[in-house]
């Protein structure tokens, strides 16, 4: 568990998604993006609070389903998942502070 710097391969099916326990981040965004590479490193340091919430991150683009089926348009899009239901959505994320209360929306009770 926790912030993963590797993409999926191959990206998983939505009924995997939808029927994953607990909370999970999906990362939409590609390698070669400069949005999705600027974002990594606050991701990291919010990643850093919240050991229990799992991430996928998801090589997104043209005739990737999974993507199509969250209505991915902007990357990175990052979907905070609890037990496989969307509870929230940061596009772009420019700010710790953002990502970290997206996690905490989502974190395992203590």
């Amino acid at each position: 568990m926790g912030f993963s710097s590797r993409f999926s391969d191959p990206e998983p099916q939505r009924a995997q998604i939808d029927a994953l326990p607990g909370p999970v981040v999906l990362e939409f965004g590609t390698p070669w993006c400069q949005f999705c590479r600027a974002a990594q490193p606050l991701m990291a340091a919010a990643f850093a609070g919240h050991p229990g919430v799992g991430h996928i991150k998801v090589e997104d683009g043209s005739g990737r389903r999974l993507g199509r089926s969250f209505g991915v348009k902007l990357w990175p899009t990052l979907v905070f998942l609890r037990d496989g239901r969307e509870l929230a959505r940061l596009v772009r994320p420019t700010h710790e502070a953002a990502v970290a209360a997206a996690l905490a929306s989502i974190d395992p009770p203590a």
